[in-house]
């Protein structure tokens, strides 16, 4: 493991995850319930390790995508609420209801046969019904002429046997966005959620115990869709463009090392294709992080990488286990010393716009062979290598 350990890997800072759930709660306030979203793994931080800490912290609840996410945490002792945020198939709702996971629920087809199923195990399935208010993905859709219906239906879930309806939420599509335009559709989104809630609460004669809506950018910019519980992603990570104005820390740093370094003389080709000449005489270092660790290709001769002496460019096109950078200007840089590919002092943001995409895909594409160190007080408390040895 020690071997793997200087390849390529990926330091979790679990002390920056406190750091972070502590700034956002204090900023929702004590009213507010605290859901984590740890689905694709946490975003690539270690999903287990991530809501052990959330757990002990005193978060309220989980988000996952998928029951095999959620099983995972439930195995490895994590006993706080969890949500499944996506599709579960009716045959998997006894094993929702034994180890108290709830389900989303985004239809009536949906509603009737988790109930089905829920009646004939003699159980109850607790759920979170999802409205779409304009994301247009899933959720009963309620704009327009469809409101009525909307909730009707709604309230026809909540009465059917074997579901307990816990909660109701919707999800913003442009909550991270400033322009004008974007913060009148949020506002629209919020204001039709509200309506919907109102109407089918009324109808009901009860409230939903937990309604809420708000994602990493309504935390970050609409304090007023807090509600009964956020939803932060991102945000708890340290990432994203809010991050640095709620001092917010990185969770993850990704770190490889100097494998080998050689010079090559002016005119020299450098990786496949030959997409980059030496414009002089030329010190390389080669690094083992490429793409099957999750380093997009689009980022060849596009990015650097941080080393202690400063950032050195990447040269030439990103290999399936390796990349180059260009060490002539760092003579202080050598075979077996660290780099930063992003974290704390390289950050992930930069990497993500030099790649014209978002934090999320960078943070969920550090493949499985990278090793997640995790670590508290600057010690190392776990290892977790996802390959099977």
């Amino acid at each position: 493991m020690e071997s793997t350990l200087r390849r390529t890997w990926a330091e979790i800072d679990l002390d920056a995850l406190a750091h972070n759930y502590h700034t956002l709660h204090r900023r929702i306030g004590p009213g507010v319930k605290f859901l984590g979203v740890v689905k694709a793994d946490a975003y690539g931080h270690g999903a287990i390790e991530v809501s052990r800490t959330l757990e002990e912290l005193g978060a309220d609840y989980l988000a996952v995508s998928s029951i095999d996410e959620a099983m995972e945490l439930r195995e490895h002792g994590i006993a706080m609420p969890i949500l499944i945020l996506g599709y579960t198939p009716p045959d998997q709702v006894e094993r929702l209801i034994k180890l108290h996971i709830t389900q989303a629920v985004t239809s009536i087809e949906a509603a009737e046969a988790y109930s089905a199923e829920a009646v004939r195990c003699g159980g109850t399935l607790q759920i979170h019904i999802k409205v779409d208010t304009g994301m247009s993905r899933l959720g009963f859709l309620c704009a327009g002429a469809q409101f009525d219906a909307c909730v009707a239906e709604i309230c026809d879930v909540c009465r059917l046997p074997g579901l307990a309806s816990e909660g109701i939420f919707t999800h913003f599509a442009v909550s991270d966005e400033g322009d004008e335009e974007s913060r009148a559709y949020t506002q629209g989104q919020f204001d039709l959620f509200c309506r919907c809630i109102e109407a089918v609460e009324a109808k009901l004669e009860h409230p939903f115990a937990l309604r809420h809506c708000a994602n990493t950018g309504a935390v970050a910019q609409w304090p007023q869709t807090y509600l009964d519980m956020v939803r932060p992603g991102l945000l708890l990570y340290g990432c994203g463009e809010f991050a640095g104005e709620l001092g917010l820390r990185p969770v993850m740093t990704l770190k490889t090392t100097v494998s080998t370094v050689k010079t090559y003389p002016q005119d020299t080709s450098i990786s496949y294709g030959r997409r980059y000449v030496t414009p002089r005489q030329t010190r390389i270092g080669v690094v083992p992080y490429g793409y099957a660790d999750g380093f997009f290709r689009s980022l060849s001769n596009n990015c650097s990488l941080l080393t202690a002496h400063g950032p050195a460019p990447v040269r030439g096109r990103i290999c399936m286990d390796m990349c180059m950078i260009d060490l002539t200007d760092l003579p202080g840089v050598n075979a077996g010393d660290e780099v930063e590919v992003f974290g704390v002092r390289n950050s992930v943001n930069d990497l993500a716009a030099a790649a014209n995409t978002i934090p999320y895909e960078l943070l969920t594409s550090v493949r499985k062979r990278v090793l997640r160190v995790y670590l508290r007080s600057g010690a190392e408390i776990g290892r977790e290598l996802l390959l099977r040895l």
